[in-house]
């Protein structure tokens, strides 16, 4: 954690004049062949709830410290590009690092990019990358200067942040259409999952038929699971985003996937079919001055049978959540930010103490984060 604390200091000093692109796919090309870009995000969580705990409930991955002051995510990158090439590789360190690559290889957990890629055809916008990569699954990244709101939704947190794979992607001469289609290593997996050995497979299709409306379908086919225990998942993430640099925006977003149930041998469980799960998610921004914006959240996760999000009781995970973020941009490439949050689940599954649980959890998170 030290050296994640110094790492993010000498970004912090770092005079550096590349420009940071605020773009969630970071596989687009830049105007210049090289560029040096970096991010870096420090906060402090107050857990209202579970005051001595050291992090926060098991479902988050982002901001995970409590009662610390940490970080949360830093990288730097380089980018190159040209007419038909492109490379990204950027390296990160930060608590979002430790918690959701823990399932990964020790050497790839400070991977955040490593691809590379090639135009197929002179005249169009047809791609071909592979590599590692940000997830284009969802509106919300582990880049939350780009998002909202300050904490990411219950949705995002427990979809993929990241893909390794290849894909091809098609952006239409007009610019509002996207059609992307990917061969994937699992679900959120760099290393293949152990007894895993078929591919897995994510489309999106985007339409911006205008500057103030997005439109976005992603979807995923594969599993999370041992080939011995033949499962199939099959995932799809809706989003529209209406009028993000207005005045007033709105986000909506719904997330629902299906995974087989279980077999021994060539016959189910009890209870054949599939289980579900599924999360809608609203978030509104206003903005109040040209430096600030005040949001305020609504969602909600069903996994009843615990395929994403386990927690041994009678109801599963079944967690509305609601919460309020307010920005400050102090640099126009730096942002404070403050948000309360209040998570509410029908079962007792957060901790207040070692003996007590509790239905609700509430907390205070603040952060800075600078791109540079």
């Amino acid at each position: 954690m030290k050296k994640a604390l110094v790492f993010s200091f000498l970004l912090l000093a770092s005079g550096t004049t590349h420009s940071f692109s605020q773009s969630m796919d970071s596989t687009i090309a830049p105007v210049s062949a090289l560029t040096f870009s970096g991010y870096a995000e420090l906060y402090y969580v107050q857990d209202l709830s579970q005051p001595q705990a050291q992090e926060r409930p098991g479902f988050l991955y982002n901001h995970k410290r409590n009662r610390e002051v940490n970080v949360n995510l830093a990288f730097l990158k380089a980018a190159y590009a040209n007419e038909r090439v492109r490379a990204n590789l950027a390296i990160q360190v930060g608590t979002y690092a430790q918690y959701n690559y823990a399932a990964e290889q020790p050497l790839l957990r400070n991977i955040y990019e490593a691809n590379a890629g090639v135009k197929l055809t002179k005249n169009r916008e047809l791609w071909l990358d592979a590599g590692v990569f940000t997830s284009h699954i969802g509106f919300e990244s582990a880049i939350s200067k780009d998002c909202w709101a300050l904490t990411r939704s219950m949705l995002a947190e427990n979809s993929p942040y990241y893909l390794a794979g290849a894909k091809l992607t098609y952006n239409t001469p007009n610019g509002k259409w996207t059609l992307l289609g990917s061969v994937l290593n699992g679900w959120q997996r760099i290393n293949r999952l152990p007894g895993y050995t078929k591919p897995a497979f994510s489309t999106q299709v985007q339409f911006k038929p205008s500057t103030k409306i997005t439109l976005n379908w992603s979807a995923f086919l594969g599993a999370d699971r041992p080939d011995s225990l033949h499962e199939t998942r099959f995932f799809n993430n809706f989003y529209a985003i209406l009028n993000p640099t207005g005045k007033l925006g709105l986000t909506l977003g719904f997330d629902i996937g299906a995974d087989r149930k279980p077999v021994i041998g060539e016959r189910q469980r009890a209870g054949s079919g599939h289980y579900v799960w599924y999360s809608p998610v609203m978030i509104a921004r206003y903005a109040t001055s040209s430096r600030s914006y005040v949001a305020a959240r609504v969602e909600y996760y069903a996994d009843r049978n615990g395929v994403i999000i386990s927690t041994g009781t009678a109801n599963g995970f079944q967690t509305s959540g609601y919460s309020v973020n307010y920005d400050y941009a102090v640099l126009p490439n730096a942002v404070w930010r403050i948000e309360y949050r209040l998570l509410r689940s029908k079962d007792a599954i957060f901790t207040h103490t070692a003996a007590v649980a509790s239905r609700t959890n509430q907390a205070l998170t603040t952060s800075l984060a600078i791109s540079f």
